[in-house]
C-alpha cells in the first residue's frame, strides 16, 4: 500500500521543523513508519546542491539559475528520497516543497509563471503532495521570532525593513495556493501556542489517513475529534 505525502510551508519564522517534530512523534506513536525531511536537500544530490544555494554561489547567476538548481534538488529528491518512501508505505513530511518555489522564485523572484510550472512538472514527475499545511503567520511576527532565533535582537535596518516587505508579500502568496488549490492545502495559524497548533495539525492529518488508509492502525487523541 502506498503511503501519504504531507509538506509544510510557511514564511520565516513559521515553526515548521517544530511541527514536523510534534507529527512525526505523533504518527510514530500510532504504529506509522515516518520520514522527516527538507528543502532544499534530503537526498545526497539534494544535499549538495543546498550547499551550494545556501552559501550564496548562485547568487550571482540570477534567480533563473537558482530556480534550477532548486529543481535539480527537488528532483532527485523525489526519486531518491520521497518516492521509494511512499511506494514503500511510509508517510513522509518535508519542510518545504513545490510551494516555496513557487513563491520564493516565482512571486518574489519575478520568474515567468509559465517557466515555474514547466520546472515544477520536471521536477516532482507527479509526486504532488497529499496534503499541505501552510503556516500562517504576520510578517512581522516571522521576522521577529527569526532573529531572536539567530541571537539578533538589534531593531531592523533599512534593509531589513525591506525585507518585511518582500515577507508580506510571500505570505499573500501562499495564502493565494491555498485559495486555488483548498483539497490540497490547509492554512493554520501559526500565531498561537505550538502545542495548540500540533493538535490542529493532528487533526486534520487523522482526518487524511482515515480517509486513504482506513486500514492502517489509528487512535483518537485525547481532545482531538
Amino acid at each position: 500500500m502506498k503511503g501519504l505525502f504531507i509538506t509544510f510551508e510557511g514564511g520565516e519564522g513559521a515553526g515548521k521543523s517544530t511541527q514536523i517534530q510534534y507529527l512525526a512523534q505523533s504518527l510514530e506513536s500510532d504504529g506509522f513508519e515516518v520520514v522527516t525531511t527538507r528543502e532544499p536537500g534530503g537526498s545526497a544530490g539534494a544535499e549538495a546542491v543546498r550547499q551550494v544555494l545556501l552559501s550564496g554561489a548562485a547568487e550571482e547567476f540570477g534567480v533563473r539559475m537558482e530556480a534550477l538548481l532548486f529543481a535539480a534538488a527537488r528532483n532527485d529528491h523525489v526519486e531518491e528520497l520521497i518516492r521509494p518512501a511512499i511506494l514503500d508505505g511510509k508517510i513522509v513530511l518535508c519542510d518545504r516543497f513545490m510551494d516555496s518555489s513557487r513563491v520564493y522564485q516565482g512571486v518574489t523572484g519575478n520568474l515567468e509563471p509559465e517557466f515555474v510550472r514547466a520546472l515544477e512538472r520536471v521536477a516532482v514527475n507527479g509526486m504532488t503532495p497529499d496534503l499541505t499545511i501552510i503556516l500562517d503567520l504576520p510578517a512581522e511576527i516571522g521576522m521577529k521570532r527569526a532573529r531572536a532565533r539567530s541571537g539578533d535582537r538589534q531593531a531592523p535596518d533599512r534593509y531589513e525593513k525591506e525585507e518585511l516587505a518582500i515577507q508580506i508579500k510571500r505570505r499573500e502568496a501562499y495564502l493565494d495556493i491555498a485559495r486555488a488549490e483548498p483539497e490540497r492545502c490547509r492554512i493554520i495559524d501559526a500565531a498561537r501556542p505550538a502545542d495548540a497548533i500540533a493538535r490542529d495539525i493532528e487533526r486534520l492529518v487523522q482526518e487524511l489517513v482515515a480517509t486513504r488508509l482506513e486500514n492502517r492502525p489509528a487512535r483518537s487523541r485525547e481532545g482531538v475529534r
